[in-house]
């Protein structure tokens, strides 16, 4: 439209008189002044009217009118409506942006200049729209009832794309439900993608789907607090950042992955190897101190949480299952499985409850190239796959025998285990870790380096060897396995319940240890390489005997025969606990403690704790029963028992 000088002053009295606001369109976006913020508005040329900053060619302008509509500084709103889209732009920023509109698809590039944040209200329904935002200051993102979906890209294929590097909070507005798909093809590295680091907030619901590659991509540090997130789908993971993922609270459900269900990557160019050490920068890390975590993964070697740094867990409700089997790396020659948890550095857990279960070939259920250190937290990891082995061409296949597993190279193999940790492995305090392993190969908890227990329980079931502290040349590791505290179960119904590849060290706690007939063992220690079992303490039961040669310095003794599927009472001096044998493994009973046991066979249990996930009971009561001899026990696996070892100093379970 053309205009008048006379209606340009008509225009700014109304204004001055009404206090009021200015509407300024153009096209289908639409500016707003305050009256009580323009002050002077240049009028130039005939051609064009600066107001509060923003110079508009009059030629430009679609419509100007007065209206007592509120403006709130610092927003623009983009509402989407089909193939169309509307965006009103507050006047005190206006001449820090430039909004460009083709259909649904929104632009908007922040100025240089810009020195304030900006808040961009996203809300609507578009089947064929994007919004992309580019520039140099932080900035707020709402989402506020949003479905969006981008099938034509124009600007990003991503349905939302901040190309801004800098702090993005993104409010997923408490009450409202958002929808984001991308288009499935485009440049995007996410179906919402922020350059910078992203916050997001508010108690609102968020349905991502990744049609391309990620559903979320964050290129720096991401955080969650109270908001739901959902990702259906996604061609490769469901979240995937840099830096750091922190959640404070909140919900993340992922299913549908091509790939990981939440990858966290080291900060740098993975294109020129400038990447940052996650041990001087907080870069690669995971991680959860509240919240709920729900995530389901199917592809081959995939991982539930992966993070190329470190893994604190404090907190939160954790549920994982992967489905997928296992991948030749043709890179590092050798073959890799999936994982519910995994990490390149260490894993720590100080709370919260975590159900992971792998069903694939060489799954296992947490993984670590570092350390693992339990303090807390409850843990129920379950594997049923077989190991996956490779060919020299790398062909993979599966086997079901630990026997046809032995023929492989380690790096052409990969079984399932509940706990895989290159580093050391250290459980104490308060936490409680169940373990199940039914495949072929599949050990229980494993460390390449050692193995430390001195509080908490463990309760492990595995088809091969349940606690197995092994090393290689790469850790240096002793192989050692040491317990002095705390309730640990261990059967395998394949080979050994407790398998030191060094020294084995039984000082405290209560053991519980199955292993299967001869010539396996309830405890092993590598006495082929001169290593030892050494018993200085604690309370044991050992279906399957002792690792000969032990040096015993706590007093064993053994039953001449036990029963299958019966409940036991031991008793130690004032301590008492109720155990169940299992359906099958080796000859030998041995029991051990502070002082010399009392074993009673076939009572009846009630009350007490359960422990051992109901194998075993502390501070029962039991009634009935027979009482059971016991003779003098010095090792000698599933053998008979020879002459007893001399009386020392012993300790509870405590």
């Amino acid at each position: 439209m053309k205009h008048t000088l006379l209606s340009m002053i008509a225009l700014v009295l109304t204004i001055a008189a009404t206090g009021q606001t200015l509407n300024v369109k153009m096209g289908s976006v639409t500016y707003q002044f305050p009256a009580v913020q323009t002050g002077e508005m240049t009028y130039a040329d005939g051609q064009t009217l600066t107001i509060m900053g923003k110079t508009f060619t009059l030629t430009d302008i679609d419509a100007m009118t007065v209206d007592d509509s509120k403006v709130n500084d610092g927003v623009i709103a983009v509402d989407y409506n089909g193939t169309s889209a509307s965006v009103t732009v507050a006047g005190n920023i206006a001449q820090y942006v430039v909004p460009t509109i083709n259909g649904a698809h929104v632009s908007i590039a922040q100025s240089s200049n810009l020195a304030e944040e900006i808040t961009y209200t996203l809300s609507g329904t578009s089947t064929d729209g994007e919004f992309y935002m580019s520039g140099s200051y932080k900035a707020t993102i709402e989402l506020n009832g949003l479905t969006l979906t981008n099938t034509t890209p124009v600007y990003s294929g991503a349905a939302v794309h901040i190309q801004n590097g800098k702090r993005i909070k993104v409010k997923v507005v408490t009450g409202t439900t958002n929808t984001l798909s991308d288009a499935a093809k485009g440049s995007q590295k996410g179906c919402l993608y922020i350059k910078g680091h992203a916050e997001f907030a508010q108690k609102g619901t968020l349905n991502v789907v990744g049609n391309l590659k990620h559903a979320i991509k964050t290129g720096e540090y991401m955080t969650l607090k109270n908001a739901t997130i959902n990702v259906s789908s996604a061609v490769g993971d469901g979240i995937n950042c840099a830096q750091y993922f922190l959640m404070e609270s909140g919900t993340v459900n992922i299913s549908g992955t091509g790939d990981d269900g939440i990858q966290c990557d080291l900060e740098g160019d993975t294109n020129t190897g400038e990447i940052t050490n996650h041990e001087d920068e907080d870069s690669g890390n995971i991680y959860i101190s509240e919240g709920k975590i729900n995530i389901t993964v199917t592809a081959n070697a995939a991982k539930g949480i992966k993070g190329e740094g470190d893994m604190r867990i404090s907190g939160g409700d954790i549920t994982v299952k992967t489905t997928g089997g296992g991948l030749w790396d043709s890179d590092k020659v050798k073959t890799k499985a999936s994982a519910c948890l995994g990490a390149d550095g260490h894993i720590t857990i100080s709370g919260g409850t975590m159900n992971l279960t792998s069903t694939g070939a060489g799954g296992k259920g947490i993984n670590g190239d570092g350390t693992f250190t339990a303090t807390g937290g409850t843990l129920t990891i379950k594997t049923s796959g077989n190991a996956v082995v490779a060919s020299a061409t790398g062909s993979l296949s599966t086997v079901s025998s630990s026997q046809q597993l032995d023929r492989y190279q380690s790096d052409y193999k990969s079984s399932p285990k509940g706990i895989k940790i290159d580093g050391a492995i250290l459980i104490s305090d308060n936490a409680v870790i169940s373990v199940t392993t039914t495949g072929a190969g599949g050990e229980g908890i494993e460390s390449k380096t050692s193995i430390n227990i001195t509080g908490g329980q463990v309760t492990v079931n595995a088809s091969d060897d349940a606690i197995n502290s092994s090393y290689n040349t790469d850790t240096n590791g002793s192989g050692d396995l040491t317990i002095s505290g705390g309730y640990v179960f261990a059967r395998s119904t394949g080979n050994d319940g407790l398998d030191a590849n060094g020294n084995c060290y039984i000082k405290g706690g209560l053991v519980y240890a199955i292993g299967t007939t001869s010539p396996e063992v309830a405890i092993d220690a590598n006495s082929e390489q001169q290593k030892k079992l050494y018993v200085t303490g604690g309370t044991i039961i050992a279906i399957g005997g002792l690792e000969n040669g032990a040096s015993l310095s706590q007093s064993c003794y053994s039953a001449s025969s036990w029963s299958k599927n019966t409940w036991y009472a031991m008793t130690v001096g004032s301590e008492t606990i109720a155990f169940k044998t299992p359906s099958s493994g080796g000859n030998t009973m041995v029991v051990s403690g502070a002082s010399q046991p009392t074993l009673k066979s076939g009572v009846t249990v009630s009350g007490g704790t359960s422990i051992f996930d109901g194998a075993g009971y502390v501070n029962a009561t039991f009634t009935g029963g027979s009482t059971i001899n016991l003779s003098s026990y010095s090792g000698g696996g599933n053998g008979p028992g020879g002459p007893g070892g001399p009386g020392g100093p012993g300790g509870g379970w405590h």
